[in-house]
Formats: structure tokens, C-alpha cells, sequence
């Protein structure tokens, strides 16, 4: 994938552990919370959507110019408050042809990715792993001056399912202030390892801070994504998967070459690529 997070024996293992991806557990389902909206959240303002890089910049990375994202609606279709239960979210609902991209773990930390990121102004959200990026926190700093924002994915990648409560909470709490110090603000959304997670899950991640379960529809390999649904087919607001791997995980495929091949799918289907924070 790239340069090791950890040296011996556990390197070994974290990049076994992240090589085996967080797609293999995810169920899919779409719920709505309920309670009151978190104030500080609802005070913002949707994103703009960015102006369209030209067509020769797109060029630059043998692509063509992907649909213009639509304007982000004024009230978020998914509602995320302090009270009720913590919902768990796979797609986001809306009529629009827009999906949303996701990349988990952070162990490829790649500089050729950052300025495909800063040319094409695709947005993406991120979902970090200490264990991950704690050899170059600076990389995802670059990323989020872009306008794409950290979100939380666990200190150390476990099967939160093999977890007791304490022990999850440990990962989530832990992170969430590992994120916060190191980035300047607080994430409101988490994404369980391998997409498992139970009550304990939920129950920790209520008491840890964030707001939303963020599962996905499809996951990108290296050409072409799996999908959950039966059609193999992107629907309006799936969300969608990938994670920061390089070279060894991507059967020598760089980072930028696989972002490249699913930003072909997603154009090859018509849709656009929304901002996920516009929408929760």
C-alpha cells in the first residue's frame, strides 16, 4: 500500500489488517435520526459546490469532466441530533444523480494524490485510523485544507464485534480526541472497521461524540466497485467506499490510477460527486 505505519511483526499485521478492508461486514441500511438537530451543525451553511476544473485539467488525469454537483440543499435530508438513537446511514435520500466518496484508514500517503485532489476538486471525506496515519498526520492536513473533511474510524482497526463496551469505547473515545488535537475539529461522523458493529458500537459512539454511523453502497477495488445492490448499479446518494492504498495492495496500481478508474464509473453512470457534510 505504501510506506509502513509500524515496523516487525505489528506492521505486518496493520497491513494485512487494512489490505483486508472495511467492506466486508457492511449491511447497507439507511436510518434517520431523530431528536434535536446538534446546534453548532445546523448553524452551518451548505458548500457551494466548487467551480468545475476545465476540461483540460481533467485531461491531465485521462479523464472527462464529471457532472456538476447540484446545488446542496438548504435543510440536510438526514437530520442528526443529540437525543434518540444513533442513526446508521448508507445512502443519503435524494432525487438528485449525485453520490458521495469516502476513503478510509490513511495508510497510502501518497503526494501525487493530494495534487490530483487539488486540481480536480472532487470532494471526499475521510474516515482515519490512528494505527494509519500517525507516521504523517501532516498528509491528511493537506487534504482537509482542501475542504474535505476527518471523520473517525477507530484508533487501531479492530472488529469492534469482538469488543466489549469498554474496549470500544476506548477505540472510538480515543480517536475522537486523537482526531480533534491533531486537526482543530471535532468529527461528528464514524464508520465501524469492516463495517460491523452492535448496540455496544452505538452505544459508545453516542457517549463519544459523533452523530452518525456512516456505512456505504459500493466499494471501489481497483477498476470497478461492488456493489450491494443486485443491478450493479449506482443509485441516487450511495455512498461510496475506497481506502488510501498504493502500489501493494493495488496489484501496482497507484492511488491516483484507482481514484481515476472510479471517478470513470461514476461518470460512465451520470452522477455527480456531492460534498456528504452538505447532506448530514
Amino acid at each position: 500500500m505504501r510506506k509502513s505505519v509500524a515496523s516487525g511483526a505489528a506492521g505486518l499485521a496493520l497491513a494485512m489488517m487494512l489490505l483486508a478492508g472495511c467492506d466486508s461486514g457492511a449491511s447497507g441500511t439507511t436510518d434517520r435520526g431523530t431528536g434535536t438537530p446538534d446546534a453548532a451543525r445546523a448553524a452551518r451553511k451548505p458548500t457551494a459546490p466548487a467551480t468545475a476544473p476545465p476540461a483540460a485539467v481533467w485531461a491531465r488525469w485521462g479523464l472527462q469532466p464529471l457532472p456538476a454537483a447540484p446545488v446542496p440543499p438548504a435543510v440536510k435530508p438526514v437530520k442528526l441530533g443529540r437525543a434518540g438513537p444513533v442513526p446508521v446511514v448508507s445512502r443519503i435520500p435524494t432525487r438528485n444523480k449525485v453520490v458521495f466518496i469516502t476513503i478510509d484508514d490513511g495508510a497510502e500517503k501518497a503526494p501525487e494524490f493530494v495534487r490530483m485532489m487539488r486540481e480536480l476538486r472532487v470532494p471526499i471525506t475521510m474516515f482515519l485510523t490512528d494505527a494509519a496515519i500517525k507516521s504523517n498526520y501532516g498528509y491528511f492536513t493537506k487534504l482537509q485544507q482542501l475542504g474535505n473533511s476527518i471523520q473517525n474510524h477507530t484508533i487501531s482497526h479492530p472488529n469492534l464485534n469482538t469488543l466489549g463496551l469498554a474496549a470500544q469505547h476506548a477505540e472510538i473515545c480515543g480517536q475522537e480526541q486523537k482526531l480533534t488535537k491533531e486537526y482543530g475539529k471535532a468529527p461528528y461522523l464514524f464508520r465501524p472497521p469492516y463495517g460491523n458493529y452492535n448496540a455496544d458500537t452505538l452505544t459508545a459512539v453516542k457517549e463519544c461524540g459523533p452523530k452518525a454511523v456512516v456505512l456505504w453502497k459500493e466499494s471501489m477495488q481497483i477498476r470497478d466497485m461492488q456493489y450491494q445492490n443486485a443491478d450493479r448499479k449506482l443509485s441516487p446518494g450511495d455512498i461510496i467506499l475506497a481506502h488510501f492504498r498504493g502500489p501493494a495492495e493495488l496489484k501496482r496500481h497507484t492511488m491516483t490510477q484507482m481514484f481515476a478508474n472510479m471517478l470513470r464509473r461514476i461518470k460512465e453512470q451520470g452522477y455527480a460527486v456531492g460534498r456528504l457534510d452538505d447532506y448530514l
